[in-house]
């Protein structure tokens, strides 16, 4: 039996809500690329990682249907759950840090799986939007007050695996942030809280609460 951790990444500020992960500490343990979509899939979370190297952060990331080269909630919880100052996945080095239920990484936009980013005139128009039917990966997004920057969002992946709607999505709220060029708080989902803020060096720091499940 291949063990491994289940965090919610990305929780509300209660502690309730976040996006569910499984993480397999010992990538070992499942070695093969078809074993480990196939693991994911049985495990049915948005996103599962395969930690291959614990000491230098090495990790592979997989949805049950396809392999990623960079996601975000993914990064965010196997970061404080390795407290590493740093992950590698096929996209490139992600900065990480932790500090207690906090974790944050940087990543470039250009890292992310392509979302459409899809603005609505309120949260309430946000909140009534039916799941589409597979198709293109939605983020729909509202601003609750721009002025400081807060957003409403839900997130939509499009695929017939079985998620069809994302709790909290790190490379969506990543993609938003360099598009807007400003600091947010997200809200997404149920309730779960993303932070952003791009860095003068063309990165963007995405951040939140991350607790076992």
């Amino acid at each position: 039996m291949t063990e491994y951790d289940v965090l919610r990444v990305f929780c509300g500020p209660d502690g309730d809500d976040g996006n569910e992960l499984g993480v397999v500490r010992d990538g070992a343990a499942v070695p093969a690329e078809d074993e480990r979509q196939a693991f994911a899939r049985r495990l049915g979370f948005s996103e599962t990682v395969f930690v291959d190297d614990p000491e230098r952060g090495v990790i592979d990331i997989y949805t049950p249907t396809l392999r990623l080269p960079f996601a975000g909630h993914p990064c965010v919880g196997t970061a404080w759950l390795l407290g590493l100052p740093a992950l590698i996945t096929p996209a490139g080095r992600v900065r990480a840090r932790r500090d207690g239920e906090w974790a944050w990484i940087e990543a470039r936009a250009e890292w992310a799986p392509p979302r459409t980013l899809r603005q609505y005139g309120s949260a309430a128009e946000v909140d009534a939007l039916p799941v589409p039917p597979p198709g293109e990966w939605i983020y729909a997004w509202a601003w609750q007050d721009e002025a400081v920057g807060r957003v409403r969002a839900r997130a939509f992946p499009g695929r017939d695996d079985g998620i069809d709607e994302d709790e909290a999505t790190g490379a969506a709220a990543l993609l938003l942030t360099a598009r807007l060029g400003r600091a947010l708080t997200v809200t997404q989902g149920r309730g779960s809280q993303i932070v952003t803020a791009p860095r003068p060096d063309g990165l963007v720091e995405v951040g939140g609460r991350v607790r076992p499940a």
